[in-house]
């Protein structure tokens, strides 16, 4: 799995980085067939002059073969918005994790329910 770690208008110190690569690894753990994960942490201070809390946004883009998940997270805290976003990201690769699941098991059922009906069929004509 490649995960590239980047920020905006913040420096990511060695801390973030280790924080988001051990959340980042509990997801790999539920799926290993992840090819990349982009992660960019940013610091908004739009509201900061009107005496507004700074807002920190940690966003992920994780890539699996044919398809593309992104999440994000605002806190008033990094590491709390990094900790979201990990969770927002974990429950989206079991939900996809769940639908490929669910796919190998029906089609594997149609085949075994065309195989009970054409045995049913023929014990009739016998």
């Amino acid at each position: 799995m490649n995960v590239s770690i980047s920020g905006h208008h913040i420096s990511v110190t060695e801390a973030m980085d280790t924080s988001v690569r051990e959340k980042l690894a509990k997801i790999e753990r539920h799926f290993d067939q992840i090819q990349s994960i982009k992660v960019i942490l940013s610091l908004d201070n739009s509201g900061a002059s009107d005496g507004g809390k700074k807002s920190h946004k940690a966003e992920a883009i994780l890539r699996v073969s044919g398809q593309e998940m992104f999440v994000q997270a605002l806190e008033d805290d990094m590491y709390k918005a990094i900790n979201e976003m990990a969770d927002k990201l974990d429950r989206q690769v079991r939900k996809y994790k769940t639908r490929q699941e669910r796919k190998k098991t029906q089609g594997a059922g149609r085949e075994g329910r065309f195989e009970e009906i054409g045995n049913d069929e023929a014990s009739l004509m016998s």
